[in-house]
């Protein structure tokens, strides 16, 4: 098994298939840099195709009897495990996360406490997945029975390298499904200590398999035909693609891209306001698919909002995430440098006002200034698309009325947010909404552990909701429905 990273170390990553911990099939590798620092290679890791999936999905295969047919108990026990194995390995993995992805200590802490309490919530569900009895004639019986769904293919982004990863293949093994982990090409490292950390926890080795690399080896996962589910969060575009692959024969749970407003309403606490936006912004580097990205404000309160913020903005102190005082890192790569560039550039051109940011900080690191335009128009590229980045937009509304409509005058429906003083207006904000997240006077960012998670339109396919809630085994469980009758 590979070491540990230390601090400055090129760590040699590796897939893991059958038990094994391998290079890829083709030999060819690619390289993690740290975005806060690019000329500090983090690690060289595998990229890999359709022959190390193949290869992954004919070990996973043989190995799917068994861990069917193992106990939820011990299930359960192996996830809880794996969680007390990451707590032992906190403060390294923070130091990690900061140095790969480039959030800040506080985001990074918060990441790698949520990771274990994740695993011990769906290691409870292994006991709690169960059937139904139905009403029957006489002295028969009908019930259901949940069975493991198959191979799980559990394809993740970068920006939640170990909480997003967790809600997939924690509830994919607490069902009993073998599962094949591709993360990000951004964090490969982050995957891999994830998957060292089950394993040390007692995951028997068969059962997961992890392949690295970029959106070519996440292609192969979604096209092998023997990979029953697939779950994804990621883009639209891409997500699309998948489920395009997938088909009508296969599962297929896809989480993609947010396009999320605040609502401010004339009563509204404008200082609170522009705390919960510059939180909801410019978290994480804006790099959050429920991240805020327009702000929606009536005439009354528009220009002393936009005050707020722009102070708020200006104010933030940005650099590499383990310095002292820092409340935003860098950009995750430099691909995504330049995506929000282009969106910067967009916005003037297309004549919104840039109030602040919109530049880059020196001349190493993917460090950019938090960005706020005004007088953007509903057909402007930064009020349509999604930038994943720090930038918001603010759009004028004439009554609270128009700034709902405004609000739900886009593909995407994943998190909306009010801030209000009035119960009524709240309520009528939450049925009017089109998204599948509403917040009231709270971010659009920060979703609880035991709630539905999703979106609508364009940000999710609405099948299957993810993290939790009722439903949330059934993507990962057959339903057989049973006829019992004692004799003919």
């Amino acid at each position: 098994m590979p070491a540990h990273a230390r601090s400055k170390t090129v760590i040699e990553g590796t897939n893991f298939v059958d038990g094994q911990w391998v290079p890829a099939v083709s030999g060819r590798t690619f390289q993690r840099c740290n975005p806060a620092d690019p000329d500090d290679v983090i690690g060289v890791f595998p990229a890999s195709d359709a022959a190390d999936v193949s290869a992954a999905v004919d070990a996973l295969e043989k190995a799917a009897p068994e861990w069917a047919a193992t106990a939820p108990e011990r299930r359960a026990a192996i996830l809880e495990s794996a969680a007390a194995q990451l707590e032992s390995r906190a403060p390294e993995l923070i130091a990690e996360l900061i140095r790969e992805e480039g959030k800040t200590t506080a985001e990074a802490t918060m990441e790698v406490s949520r990771t274990p309490a994740n695993l011990r919530f769906y290691a409870g569900e292994a006991t709690r997945t169960t059937g139904t009895t139905y009403p029957a004639a006489g002295d028969g019986l009908v019930y259901t029975l949940r069975e493991p769904v198959g191979i799980v293919g559990a394809i993740t982004p970068w920006n939640f390298p170990f909480n997003i990863p967790s809600r997939k293949i924690g509830p994919a093994l607490a069902a009993g499904n073998p599962v094949l982990f591709k993360p990000s090409e951004v964090t490969p490292l982050m995957g891999q200590r994830l998957v060292e950390a089950l394993l040390d926890g007692g995951l028997p080795p068969g059962v997961l398999a992890l392949v690295q690399g970029d959106g070519a080896a996440g292609a192969a996962v979604a096209a092998e035909s023997r990979v029953a589910a697939v779950t994804f969060t990621g883009s639209t575009q891409v997500g699309r693609s998948i489920h395009r692959v997938v088909g009508p024969q296969r599962r297929v749970q896809l989480e993609m891209g947010g396009k999320n407003p605040v609502v401010v309403a004339e009563d509204a606490d404008l200082d609170g306001a522009a705390a919960l936006i510059i939180k909801g912004a410019f978290g994480l580097s804006g790099q959050a698919c429920t991240g805020t990205s327009r702000i929606i404000t009536v005439d009354a309160v528009h220009d002393a909002l936009l005050e707020r913020v722009v102070a708020k903005a200006e104010a933030l102190q940005v650099g590499a995430g383990d310095r002292p005082g820092v409340n935003m890192g860098p950009l995750a790569s430099a691909a995504q440098l330049d995506k929000f560039l282009h969106y910067v550039q967009s916005g003037v051109a297309e004549g919104a006002s840039l109030r602040c940011g919109g530049t880059v900080i020196g001349d190493h690191g993917f460090f950019v200034r938090p960005t706020v335009f005004a007088d953007a128009l509903p057909t402007m590229r930064i009020v349509t698309e999604e930038v994943f980045g720090p930038l918001v937009a603010f759009q004028r509304a004439g009554s609270l009325d128009e700034a709902v409509d405004l609000a739900n005058a886009t593909e995407f429906g994943l998190s909306a947010a009010i801030v209000t003083g009035d119960l009524a207006t709240a309520t009528r904000f939450a049925h009017r909404s089109k998204t599948g997240l509403v917040k009231v006077n709270q971010p659009t960012t920060g979703m609880a552990m035991n709630a539905p998670f999703g979106g609508y339109k364009a940000s999710s396919t609405q099948t299957y909701k993810e993290q939790a809630g009722a439903t949330l085994m059934e993507f990962y469980t057959l339903e057989k429905t049973v006829y019992l009758t004692p004799s003919v």
